[in-house]
Protein backbone atom coordinates (compact mmCIF):
# COMPACT_ATOMS: atom_id res chain seq x y z
CA UNK A 1 0.00 0.00 0.00
CA UNK A 2 1.67 2.83 -0.93
CA UNK A 3 2.12 6.11 1.96
CA UNK A 4 0.98 9.66 0.48
CA UNK A 5 2.49 12.58 1.49
CA UNK A 6 1.35 16.10 2.10
CA UNK A 7 4.06 18.21 0.43
CA UNK A 8 4.46 21.26 -1.56
CA UNK A 9 6.78 19.54 -4.20
CA UNK A 10 7.00 16.07 -4.61
CA UNK A 11 8.30 13.50 -7.23
CA UNK A 12 5.57 10.52 -8.06
CA UNK A 13 6.46 7.50 -10.64
CA UNK A 14 5.42 9.07 -14.15
CA UNK A 15 3.43 5.93 -14.76
CA UNK A 16 0.82 6.00 -11.38
CA UNK A 17 1.43 9.05 -10.19
CA UNK A 18 2.61 7.39 -6.66
CA UNK A 19 4.72 9.83 -4.38
CA UNK A 20 8.80 8.63 -4.12
CA UNK A 21 10.33 11.64 -3.27
CA UNK A 22 10.52 15.31 -1.54
CA UNK A 23 12.08 17.97 -3.33
CA UNK A 24 14.35 18.68 -0.54
CA UNK A 25 15.69 14.71 -0.80
CA UNK A 26 17.09 15.63 -3.94
CA UNK A 27 20.74 16.06 -3.34
CA UNK A 28 21.87 16.14 -7.19
CA UNK A 29 21.16 16.78 -11.05
CA UNK A 30 23.79 15.42 -12.48
CA UNK A 31 24.00 12.01 -13.11
CA UNK A 32 23.32 9.66 -15.81
CA UNK A 33 20.94 6.19 -16.07
CA UNK A 34 20.38 4.18 -18.74
CA UNK A 35 18.09 6.74 -20.24
CA UNK A 36 20.02 9.86 -19.66
CA UNK A 37 19.78 12.24 -16.97
CA UNK A 38 19.23 10.97 -13.07
CA UNK A 39 19.11 12.64 -9.89
CA UNK A 40 20.32 11.22 -6.71
CA UNK A 41 17.94 11.63 -3.89
CA UNK A 42 18.88 11.24 0.15
CA UNK A 43 15.74 9.27 0.79
CA UNK A 44 12.71 7.31 -1.53
CA UNK A 45 9.65 5.84 -0.56
CA UNK A 46 7.12 3.39 -2.15
CA UNK A 47 9.72 1.32 -3.22
CA UNK A 48 10.94 -1.86 -3.67
CA UNK A 49 13.67 -3.52 -3.78
CA UNK A 50 15.52 -5.84 -6.38
CA UNK A 51 18.15 -8.60 -5.56
CA UNK A 52 21.35 -7.18 -4.95
CA UNK A 53 24.17 -7.32 -7.31
CA UNK A 54 27.24 -5.73 -8.38
CA UNK A 55 27.20 -3.02 -11.42
CA UNK A 56 29.90 -1.44 -13.37
CA UNK A 57 28.99 2.31 -13.31
CA UNK A 58 30.95 5.30 -14.75
CA UNK A 59 32.76 5.79 -11.33
CA UNK A 60 33.43 2.12 -10.42
CA UNK A 61 32.00 -1.41 -9.51
CA UNK A 62 29.42 -0.36 -6.61
CA UNK A 63 26.82 -2.87 -4.83
CA UNK A 64 23.42 -1.92 -5.64
CA UNK A 65 20.06 -2.80 -5.79
CA UNK A 66 17.35 -1.95 -8.34
CA UNK A 67 14.95 0.11 -7.06
CA UNK A 68 10.96 -0.23 -8.24
CA UNK A 69 7.80 1.52 -7.59
CA UNK A 70 5.62 -0.40 -4.51
CA UNK A 71 2.30 0.20 -6.55
CA UNK A 72 2.82 -0.54 -10.54
CA UNK A 73 6.39 -2.37 -10.34
CA UNK A 74 7.98 0.49 -12.92
CA UNK A 75 11.40 0.60 -12.49
CA UNK A 76 12.74 3.61 -11.56
CA UNK A 77 16.67 3.19 -10.87
CA UNK A 78 18.82 2.14 -7.80
CA UNK A 79 20.09 2.51 -4.23
CA UNK A 80 23.64 2.56 -3.40
CA UNK A 81 24.46 -0.12 -1.43
CA UNK A 82 28.33 -0.36 -1.42
CA UNK A 83 30.80 1.98 -2.66
CA UNK A 84 33.98 0.98 -3.75
CA UNK A 85 36.14 4.06 -3.50
CA UNK A 86 36.84 6.37 -0.41
CA UNK A 87 35.85 8.85 -2.27
CA UNK A 88 32.29 7.39 -3.47
CA UNK A 89 31.03 6.64 -0.12
CA UNK A 90 28.77 9.43 0.21
CA UNK A 91 26.87 7.84 -2.25
CA UNK A 92 26.40 4.57 0.11
CA UNK A 93 22.58 4.64 0.93
CA UNK A 94 21.77 6.95 -1.05
CA UNK A 95 19.05 6.20 -4.40
CA UNK A 96 19.47 7.26 -8.32
CA UNK A 97 16.26 7.67 -9.99
CA UNK A 98 16.11 8.33 -13.73
CA UNK A 99 14.38 11.56 -15.02
CA UNK A 100 12.22 9.92 -17.40
CA UNK A 101 10.25 7.99 -14.90
CA UNK A 102 9.41 10.60 -12.47
CA UNK A 103 7.20 14.02 -12.55
CA UNK A 104 7.31 16.39 -10.57
CA UNK A 105 4.37 18.06 -8.71
CA UNK A 106 3.82 21.03 -7.23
Amino acid sequence: MATYVDSSATYRCKNCQTPIAFRGELLSKNYMAKSGQAFLFSHARNIVFGPKQERSLITGVYTIADIFCSNCGEELGWKYLQAPEAREKFKEGKFIIERTKIAKEY
